[in-house]
C-alpha cells in the first residue's frame, strides 16, 4: 500500500469528506479522490460511502481506520523512541571518576548536562584507579577519568588536568604562613603518607633527592582522610589540591609544595566505539570546568 495514500485516507476521516480534506491539506479534490480509490481498489473494499461534499466511512472503513491508527501510534512510539535515542542516547550514560574529581567537579559538570539535556541519566562510580581503566577497556563505562596507566589495551586516553600537590598543615602551624613548603622544611615534622602507588612514591622520591628521611606515621588512602588527620593534630601530608580545597570546613591551610609534584588525570573511554552524543557533551563541559580550575590555580 502507498504511505501516502494512508495519509489521505486519515484526513478524508479527520475532515469528514475529500473536499474538505483537499483543502485543508492545500491540494486538488480529485487528487485525493484517486487515491482513495486506488486504495479501495487494493483492499477489494470500500471505505466510504460519498455524499454531497460529504464521505462518511463504511463498515470496512472504520475496520481499516482502526488499523490503521494502530499503526501509525505505532509509528510515533518508534519516532520518540528515536528522539530519545537521539538526544539521551541508549541508556544512562555510565562514567568511572576518581575520588578526587568526583565529590565536586564531576556533579557540577553532571547537572549542567542535565539543565542542557533535560532527561538526561548518568550513572557515576566512583572505583579503584585500575578499575576505572579495566572497564573502559573492556567497555563497561562509557567514559573514565583516573590516573595515568600503561599496559592497558583497547583504550583511547588523552590528558585532562594537571595540578600541583600542595602541603595541608593545620591552622596556626609555624609553616602556615610560608609562601611555600620544602622538603627540608618537612624533616622534623611527623608526616600522613598517602596509599602505596605512583604519588606516594614521587612524594618519597623527593625526600630521597635530598638525602633526608621523612618521617610518616599514618597512612591514609585518599585526600580527605589525609586531610582530616592533619585537622585534628596528627601530622602533615602532602595532598592533591582540588578535592583538598573542598574541605574549607576543616582548621587546615593549603600551601605550595617544593620541588613541584605534577598530579596528573587523563580522559579515557573505549576504542573503536562512536563517541555517543551525552558523552561528547558531557566531554564538552569537563573540558569548560577544567579551564576554570585552571583559572582558580592561577588566582
Amino acid at each position: 500500500m502507498n504511505p501516502g495514500h494512508l495519509d489521505l485516507f486519515r484526513a478524508v476521516l479527520r475532515h469528514g469528506g475529500m473536499t474538505k480534506a483537499a483543502a485543508a491539506l492545500g491540494i486538488g479534490q480529485p487528487h485525493v479522490s484517486r487515491a482513495v480509490a486506488q486504495l479501495e481498489a487494493e483492499l477489494g473494499f470500500t471505505l466510504f460511502i460519498r455524499g454531497h461534499g460529504s464521505a462518511t466511512p463504511t463498515v470496512e472503513g472504520e475496520a481499516f481506520a482502526r488499523e490503521v491508527e494502530r499503526t501509525y501510534a505505532g509509528l510515533d512510539h518508534l519516532r520518540d523512541a528515536a528522539r530519545q535515542i537521539r538526544e539521551l542516547g541508549t541508556g544512562p550514560l555510565k562514567v568511572a571518576c576518581q575520588p578526587s574529581l568526583a565529590s565536586r567537579m564531576l556533579p557540577r559538570a553532571i547537572r549542567r548536562l542535565c539543565m542542557e539535556c533535560p532527561g538526561a541519566r548518568v550513572a557515576l562510580h566512583v572505583p579503584a584507579p585500575d578499575t576505572i581503566w579495566a572497564w573502559a577497556a573492556s567497555g563497561q563505562c562509557d567514559l573514565g577519568i583516573g590516573r595515568p596507566r600503561s599496559g592497558y589495551v583497547g583504550v583511547d586516553s588523552e590528558p585532562f588536568l594537571t595540578v600541583d600537590a600542595v602541603c595541608a598543615l593545620p591552622t596556626g602551624h609555624a609553616l602556615a604562613e610560608a609562601p611555600f613548603v620544602t622538603v627540608r622544611d618537612l624533616i622534623a615534622e611527623t608526616l600522613i603518607a598517602g596509599a602505596p602507588g605512583v604519588f606516594q612514591q614521587s612524594v618519597e622520591a623527593a625526600f630521597a633527592e635530598t638525602a633526608t628521611e621523612p618521617k610518616f606515621l599514618h597512612m591514609a588512602q585518599y585526600t580527605a582522610a589525609r586531610c582530616g588527620l592533619v585537622a585534628e593534630g596528627a601530622g602533615l601530608a602532602i595532598v592533591d589540591p582540588i578535592p583538598a580545597r573542598e574541605l574549607a570546613h576543616l582548621p587546615i591551610v593549603l600551601r605550595p609544595f617544593r620541588p613541584s609534584l605534577p598530579i596528573e588525570s587523563v580522559m579515557i573511554r573505549p576504542a573503536g566505539r562512536p563517541l555517543g552524543r551525552l558523552a561528547g557533551q558531557l566531554i564538552s563541559i569537563l573540558k569548560a570546568e577544567r579551564k576554570d580550575i585552571l583559572a582558580e590555580r592561577g588566582r
